[in-house]
């Protein structure tokens, strides 16, 4: 394996980077919290939609069927006796730790991004070429593609989730994969990296998002009362998500074949990364195909879709565990 390039090292920058990141751990797992809250007292526990059709009297006409669904923001609806019937009130003080939640997750994110930076800055480099960095990244892009849905859509039941991911896997990294800011292999010192390795980040954080909600959606039952929302809902979110990431992905994987020709003299070499990085687009191309052509929706499409999750966690950590190859320089160290 050729030598790393000598290159100086700004040692107070790459500390202010460790204790960064550290902090961050620390405000995710705050949002964490505060998500949390509103998530168990802010909610109003909801049943999937049922049709149900009621009768005025005897002789009377039937009222239309129609979907019912219990949750915030409904109006009120008449029983079969003319009552009134007003939908239970979410907390307001778990109302008010949800928006706390969402302070704190972009407070979070600002920590996250001051990370990543100054230990770019500290190492002259894009500061994603090794096993830490790179998980320090994708933890990032993960918060980041939250934010940026929840700016568009209500998703704020996501922010539990999402924010103790990016909290484990920060903390993951910091336990087990950190090493001390430091010069790479010269294969690394190319433009390539920012075009490979930031459209393989940026895919897999929206990834990440869809498949927290293919987990929820497992997890949520029809037609039993539940914090969440429907699973129509996480479906739809989960969808989107993919597809806005699988050309993206796609991107990534014709980046790195450019690259390897560059670094490597060939395009294709079936190295561990090569390969599982193409059975993830493989297994996600599956799920939109089946879902576009097909007609597969509900539980079927997400299982397709939490298998290429799983394809892609291990394309993205256990590849480098299990397996040596050309890749072994973002190995875990030992």
């Amino acid at each position: 394996m050729p030598a790393p390039v000598s290159q100086a090292v700004n040692e107070t920058l790459a500390m202010v980077s460790d204790q960064l990141i550290l902090v961050t751990v620390l405000l995710y797992l705050a949002a964490m919290i505060c998500f949390a809250l509103e998530l168990a007292f802010g909610r109003v526990r909801t049943a999937a939609p049922t049709r149900t059709r009621e009768l005025v009297g005897a002789g009377g006409p039937a009222l239309p069927a129609v979907d019912q669904e219990m949750g915030p923001g409904m109006g009120t609806g008449e029983g079969t006796a003319g009552t009134t019937r007003t939908p239970p009130q979410p907390a307001a003080w778990a109302v008010r730790a949800g928006v706390a939640g969402v302070a704190l997750a972009w407070i979070a994110w600002a920590g996250n991004l001051a990370g990543i930076l100054t230990r770019g800055i500290a190492v002259d480099r894009w500061p994603w070429a090794n096993m830490y960095e790179f998980v320090v990244a994708i933890c990032f892009a993960a918060v980041t593609a939250f934010l940026a849905l929840l700016i568009r859509q209500p998703i704020r039941y996501l922010g539990a989730f999402v924010t103790v991911t990016a909290a484990l896997g920060l903390g993951f990294a910091v336990l087990f994969l950190h090493v001390q800011a430091g010069p790479v292999m010269p294969a690394l010192h190319s433009y390539w990296i920012a075009i490979h390795v930031t459209a393989a980040i940026v895919a897999s954080g929206l990834f990440i998002v869809a498949g927290v909600c293919a987990i929820l959606y497992l997890i949520r039952r029809d037609g039993r009362p539940s914090v969440l929302p429907a699973r129509e809902t996480l479906e739809r979110v989960a969808h989107r998500a993919i597809v806005i990431s699988f050309p993206i992905w796609t991107f990534a994987v014709i980046a790195g074949a450019l690259w390897a020709d560059r670094a490597w003299g060939r395009y294709w070499g079936w190295d561990p990364k090569e390969v599982w990085a193409f059975v993830t687009w493989v297994v996600y191309a599956a799920y939109l195909h089946a879902r576009a052509t097909a007609g597969w929706r509900g539980k079927a499409a997400m299982i397709i879709s939490l298998v290429a999750f799983g394809c892609l966690l291990f394309n993205l950590v256990g590849v480098n565990i299990f397996f040596s190859g050309l890749h072994s320089y973002a190995d875990v160290p030992k």
